[in-house]
């Protein structure tokens, strides 16, 4: 059952001993020469390992020296001899070596402590790399707090020098401002000089003219004196304004230069106070800047010192490195070794479970042939070897005493045994025994079964094929009322459609048309239209109303065709101009007189005609109530 199922689920091979077996003899066993045992001697198992050990272990010897293992081969070629070294030696066989080479323990402990090797050498790698980043990094700081300290100090040199120079150009402004200022004060006394001046003239100049004009007129005054003082009056007055506004222009000016020159201080002030303060911070920043060289002697010294270090790191990295090579390489060789090992033992063990499984197979074909011999024929094996065994002659077939009587001939004699002949009898018996089949002994049964069956099965179709000419016969029958009815209907509704249409279109034309008339009962209508003035038949080229017109004359022509006693339309006046409803309304007039209408509609044409009309109204209660009125009376 295991093997099955190995086998069938495809999951490998395996090895099993089987227990509860009797444990083979040990007869035809060959005496050992001195120091030599067998190998069952040496071993204490279970009672129940027994058989399969003593299978495992027949006749195999364990000697001294492979000199008596050759020795004891020689004499009794089925005896295995084994050495205390692990030489085997047998029938065409012998195995064995140096008991020093490595084991597979040995080869993997030597792969791990290299494998630990390599990874000691990569982390004290990874760590040297670590420092020798962290130096570069600091380094790397320095240079740039060195860089910012030297910048720093430019700059404050490029400010000092700007504010020096702004100093020296804001003095030199002062200076013309103050002298600005002088030349005006100076400018504003003579003007103010000029003034006064220029009053005590204009004061002569009018007293003079007052005296004129008081002096009693004994003579005419010169006209041209006259024009000349008037004339010289004018030029003072001009004068005195033109003094009074460069009196006052100056002192705008003088006042505009003071503060100019008040601003001037302040900011001259302020910029001796920025000297100061930069005078300072140059102080600081020429501090800072020492503090910068001695940082970047310091940084010198421990570069060099770090480049020291790398360089003995980068020593010892090439030395791991070259020696991590080393141990790679003598890993390959581990492996590479390691693998045709285990190729060699793949193909061994694969080669012994071949061997088993095929004495297996072997075992378990006897035992399943015993095992069929017994039940189908119920012989033994022993029985059936004795008396059928290739040692037996093999007497001649029926089919060979047949033809030796009909030629007259003796019966053939038994013959040897010959295995291929015998096989190729074989295969065609099974040939025959397969072409007759199995026996059924309940052959009789079923065929009763069957036959009855049979016999059910046909009387059952022929009612079937009656009642299905019956059904025929019904349809047959059905088909010819509805064509009978379909017929007539058709051409009722055909002539009257004819006769509604040109009463809804007059001067139109329109008819029904069968698109399969030789078999009216699988045939179509169709509908052709011709509304007057119209080339088009096609319901499609036509417009709503005409096409609402169409529908309700073919129903109006089915109504006429087969009246009925009432009809309810609804709102199919609903796309029709005046026109078109006052025809329509003409043939409702038609059907009134055989038929009762009810009409849902919002005309007020069509509501005119009626004889009762009923509507739906909401109360201000908001409750819907049902109004009739009745429009004319009936007339008896």
């Amino acid at each position: 059952d295991a093997l099955t199922l190995l086998r069938d689920a495809d999951a490998g091979q395996a090895g099993m001993l089987i227990t509860g077996a009797a444990r083979p003899a040990r007869d035809g066993w060959p005496a050992l020469p001195a120091g030599a045992r067998w190998a069952l001697d040496d071993v204490d198992v279970p009672d129940e390992l027994l058989a399969p050990l003593t299978e495992l272990l027949h006749k195999v010897a364990i000697v001294p020296s492979l000199d008596v293992a050759v020795r004891l081969a020689d004499e009794h070629p089925d005896v295995r001899a084994v050495t205390v070294d692990g030489d085997v030696v047998g029938r065409g066989l012998a195995r064995g070596g140096s008991a020093s080479a490595p084991s597979t323990i040995e080869v993997k402990a030597a792969v791990d402590e290299a494998e630990g090797k390599r990874a000691e050498a990569a982390s004290l790698a990874d760590d040297l790399a670590a420092r020798l980043e962290e130096a570069e990094g600091r380094e790397q700081a320095l240079a740039a707090e060195v860089a910012e300290a030297l910048s720093a100090l430019h700059e404050s040199d490029a400010k000092m020098n700007a504010v020096a120079e702004e100093l020296a150009h804001l003095g030199s402004a002062a200076r013309s401002a103050v002298a600005e200022a002088d030349r005006l004060v100076r400018q504003q006394q003579q003007a103010e000089e000029k003034a006064t001046q220029a009053r005590a003239g204009l004061a002569e100049m009018e007293e003079r003219l007052r005296l004129a004009e008081q002096a009693p007129a004994e003579e005419e005054p010169s006209t041209e004196e006259r024009d000349r003082l008037i004339v010289v009056v004018g030029n003072l007055r001009q004068q005195e304004v033109d003094v009074r506004l460069g009196v006052r222009t100056a002192e705008e000016r003088v006042q505009a230069l003071a503060g100019r020159v008040a601003s001037l201080r302040r900011n001259a002030e302020n910029e001796r106070a920025a000297r100061a303060r930069l005078a300072k911070q140059r102080e600081q920043r020429a501090r800072g800047a020492a503090v910068a060289k001695d940082v970047a002697a310091a940084a010198e010294q421990v570069l060099a010192h770090l480049g020291v270090s790398i360089l003995r790191a980068e020593s010892e990295r090439d030395a791991i490195a070259a020696g991590r090579v080393e141990r790679e390489a003598e890993l390959r060789m581990v492996r590479a070794r390691l693998r045709e090992l285990g190729a060699d033992l793949e193909r061994l063990t694969d080669k012994v479970h071949r061997d088993e499984v095929a004495r297996a197979e072997q075992r378990l074909r006897i035992d399943q042939l015993g095992e069929k011999a017994s039940e189908e024929f119920g012989v033994t094996v022993e029985a059936l070897l004795a008396e059928y065994g290739p040692d037996q002659p093999v007497p001649p077939t029926a089919a060979m005493v047949a033809e030796a009587e009909q030629k007259g001939e003796p019966a053939p004699e038994p013959t040897p045994y010959d295995r291929e002949l015998q096989q190729k009898r074989a295969r065609k018996a099974e040939k025959d025994l397969a072409l007759l089949g199995k026996v059924n002994p309940l052959a009789l049964e079923e065929f009763a079964a069957l036959e009855e069956r049979h016999q059910f099965l046909s009387d059952q179709l022929e009612d079937l094929k009656a009642t299905r000419r019956d059904l025929l016969t019904v349809v047959a029958d059905v088909d010819a009322r509805i064509l009978e009815v379909f017929s007539s209907a058709y051409e009722d509704v055909a002539r009257e459609f004819e006769v509604v249409f040109k009463t809804l279109f007059p001067g139109g034309e329109g008819r029904l048309v069968l698109t399969d008339p030789d078999n009216m009962l699988t045939t179509g209508i169709e509908v052709e239209a011709r509304p007057p003035g119209k080339k088009i038949k096609r319901l499609s080229l036509l417009s709503g109303g005409e096409r609402s017109l169409t529908a309700v004359a073919l129903l109006v022509s089915i109504f006429r065709a087969r009246p009925s006693p009432f009809y309810v339309m609804d709102e199919v006046e609903a796309a029709l101009d005046d026109v078109n409803l006052g025809r329509l309304i003409t043939l409702f007039e038609q059907l009134r007189d055989t038929s009762q209408l009810i009409i849902i509609t919002h005309q007020k044409r069509t509501m005119e005609i009626a004889d009762a009309l009923y509507g739906v109204t909401m109360r201000g209660d908001g409750i819907t109530q049902v109004i009739s009125q009745r429009i004319r009376e009936r007339v008896s």
